[in-house]
């Protein structure tokens, strides 16, 4: 049995791809895909405009791939590349909207699952949030940036970054709630 190392070969892969290599760039194209259309689909309710983000999301990293300095994960630097590009998307189409607004959601998602958050179900209540409070919910709770590099990416101020965050989860509980979730439930959604 041959033992191969992913790192290397990922580097190897990663290089072949900056020379032009179609079959090297196919490779991490069908590797990181999957993970990637889950990136966008996040940010992107509808599937079929997080396909199409998540190509120009591809075309971008190839174009860019020479600029990939091998530090740090390959995975993470392509991520960043895709909620760049997902975040470009709502921008351009003037889907993210940031203002102290209170929103209500129409429609009440029911839950089958007697308490339990199944990832669809948690999909489902982050899709029903207004796209500014969503797009701030998922950079700080899922992607982990700060308050001052969610200010950066989507040009707001950390004040408004904090408040959307804020109005998120209260929205996310408030649904929690109408859903009939119990209280252990909703705890999975405070952090």
């Amino acid at each position: 049995m041959k033992i191969i190392a992913l790192h290397s070969n990922e580097k190897q892969l990663i290089k072949k791809s900056i020379k032009g290599d179609q079959k090297a760039q196919k490779f991490l194209y069908d590797r990181f895909s999957p993970k990637m259309l889950g990136v966008c689909r996040q940010y992107i309710k509808d599937l079929h405009f997080a396909e199409d983000v998540m190509v120009s999301g591809f075309v971008k990293v190839f174009n860019h791939l020479s600029s990939y300095e091998f530090k740090g994960s390959f995975e993470g630097w392509v991520r960043k590349i895709m909620i760049r590009e997902s975040i470009s998307y709502l921008r351009k189409r003037q889907f993210v909207v940031y203002d102290d607004a209170v929103v209500e959601v129409n429609g009440q998602v029911s839950n089958t699952n007697e308490g339990l958050l199944d990832a669809e179900y948690v999909q489902q209540l982050i899709d029903e949030l207004p796209e500014g409070y969503k797009t701030v919910f998922l950079l700080y709770a899922i992607e982990g940036y700060g308050h001052r590099e969610i200010a950066e990416l989507l040009e707001i101020s950390e004040g408004t970054s904090k408040s959307q965050l804020f109005k998120a989860k209260k929205m996310l509980q408030e649904n929690l709630r109408l859903n009939g979730m119990s209280p252990k439930s909703k705890s999975a959604i405070k952090k």
